[in-house]
């Protein structure tokens, strides 16, 4: 339907083999905090916060720790060159990454902070791949290799185009490997804001328990995230390692008894957070190559619901949006994006690619009228350019033209039957001129193609409640929204409540 954010990925590998094999000259870690995106709205608040406390917790367990902040694509490439480079048969190496991450093509990608990414191919030119890091660290020896991934926030790039899923994929990764990612596959969580992520939060609390194995203390990570947030985050761990490996090992190396108790946990990191009774424990990791089941997550029992703890309550979604709304056109006219295409397109006039895509960040930042003059523009100079054609249906959509709207939806799957993002785009049109029947067969066109378009999925939901079809309604917006927690504020920003 639109041009959408996806958010994005911290990553960390680390661990300590159990016992005292290996020296702490043969445990290496990248850590790596990206905050300062030009195309995001503001500078991201938790990753060089997190990297800065990370790398200190990993220099503090004997590793050799590299730490970077907002490095270009070259810099991230010559820092995972520089790690790969000191490798020895039987390391162990850990990456950290904090910052947006973005799957695309059923792989998971770091983005460097000057990425510039407008379609599909941009994400393999600009990012760096997750599973081609770990297949070269295990190239040069690496022993054990783990990725403890937080890049699960909504990001800029994903209202560009929306040929990929939310989040991010499973990792196909060589064996002596664990990956964590701060957040369910395919799904993104709302960034908190704060000085901290509760993802790192977490993890540092459980990583400082001596005589815990790897995967237990990334499992106690697991719960403690899904804990505090009640359910609304849920990392996910995939896990090939054939030995035993501790972050700190103890004077035995060895695994602590069941019986054992655990060991007392520091006062809740969030406030006002009553401490809920302990939820049954997450189904065990399964290896990447398992978990890459395309249907959306089954909806929560509603009992379980019930028995949780009143969630916050949401900020009042802001009103509709008009021609008229938006950013002032002086403080856009300073965006470095903006500024950037706004001299390619002085220079010249009917630069094609440059009024479609200022038009895209126009659209995404709110300023609709704007975002209308240059899907024109790029019309007139192609009038059978379906992506522009797509894209103005959607923000006409938006601002209440549904009637120009649906003309270039209907025209954009006139020139490209089963174009998903135009099938989305028109569903919200039937939706918001009450058309639910024809919003749902859009939707249930898109999702055929697109079994996890979470926006269809929502849509759907919405269009299916008010044709009288109430459960099956609830259990699409309840898919949707594990899928995507701001996906309601987002609906609601486009006045669809």
């Amino acid at each position: 339907m639109k041009i959408r954010f996806l958010f994005l990925l911290p990553l960390l590998v680390s661990l300590v083999p159990a016992t005292p094999s290996l020296a702490a000259g043969d445990r290496y870690a990248l850590v790596i905090g990206n905050a300062k995106y030009p195309d995001a709205d503001a500078p991201l608040k938790e990753p060089l916060n997190d990297a800065r406390d990370v790398a200190d917790e990993l220099k503090r367990d004997g590793f050799s720790v590299e730490i970077n902040e907002n490095l270009t694509g070259d810099g991230m490439r010559r820092a995972f060159d520089k790690l790969y480079g000191k490798i020895k048969p039987g390391s162990v190496a850990l990456v950290f990454f904090s910052g947006f991450g973005i799957q695309s093509a059923r792989q998971s990608y770091l983005l460097p902070v000057d990425a510039q990414i407008w379609t599909e191919s941009d994400v393999r030119r600009d990012g760096i791949s997750l599973e081609t890091v770990l297949g070269e660290l295990n190239t040069r020896g690496a022993g054990v290799k783990i990725a403890l991934i937080d890049a699960s926030r909504r990001n800029p790039f994903e209202r560009r185009f929306r040929s990929f899923s939310a989040g991010l994929t499973p990792v196909i990764a060589p064996n002596g490997t664990l990956v964590m990612y701060s957040a369910a596959l395919a799904s993104v969580v709302s960034d908190a804001g704060g000085e901290h992520s509760l993802f790192v939060q977490e993890l540092l609390k459980e990583i400082r328990v001596p005589d815990l194995m790897a995967e237990e203390t990334l499992n106690r990570t697991k719960m403690g995230v899904t804990r505090a947030s009640r359910g609304e985050q849920v990392p996910w761990i995939s896990s090939s390692l054939a030995e035993d490996f501790s972050f700190i090992p103890g004077a035995a190396g060895s695994r602590p008894s069941a019986a054992a108790p655990p060991p007392p946990a520091p006062p809740p990191v969030v406030a006002n957070n009553p401490p809920p009774a302990p939820p049954s424990p997450p189904q065990p990791s399964k290896p990447a190559d398992t978990v890459a089941a395309p249907a959306p997550p089954p909806a929560p029992k509603p009992q379980v619901e019930a028995a949780l703890p009143p969630p916050v309550k949401p900020a009042e979604p802001p009103p509709a949006p008009s021609m008229d709304s938006g950013p002032n056109p002086g403080v856009l006219a300073e965006d470095p994006t903006i500024k950037g295409l706004t001299a390619k397109i002085a220079a010249n006039p009917d630069d094609v690619n440059a009024l479609y895509r200022r038009g895209q960040v126009y659209a995404s930042k709110g300023a609709y009228n704007l975002a209308i003059k240059d899907f024109d523009e790029t019309l007139r100079i192609n009038s059978k350019d379906v992506e522009a054609l797509n894209n103005r249906c959607w923000t006409r959509t938006v601002i209440g033209d549904l009637q120009g709207a649906l003309k270039d939806c209907n025209e954009a799957l006139r020139l490209r039957p089963n174009f998903v993002d135009a099938l989305d785009s028109r569903g919200l049109v039937n939706l918001k001129s009450g058309a639910v029947k024809n919003a749902i067969s859009d939707f249930d066109a898109a999702l055929r193609i697109n079994p996890r378009l979470t926006s269809s999925l929502y849509g759907r939901g919405i269009a299916k409640q008010r044709n009288g079809s109430a459960p099956e309604g609830a259990l699409d917006i309840a898919n949707a929204k594990a899928m995507d927690p701001n996906i309601v504020q987002e609906f609601a920003s486009y006045g669809v409540r």
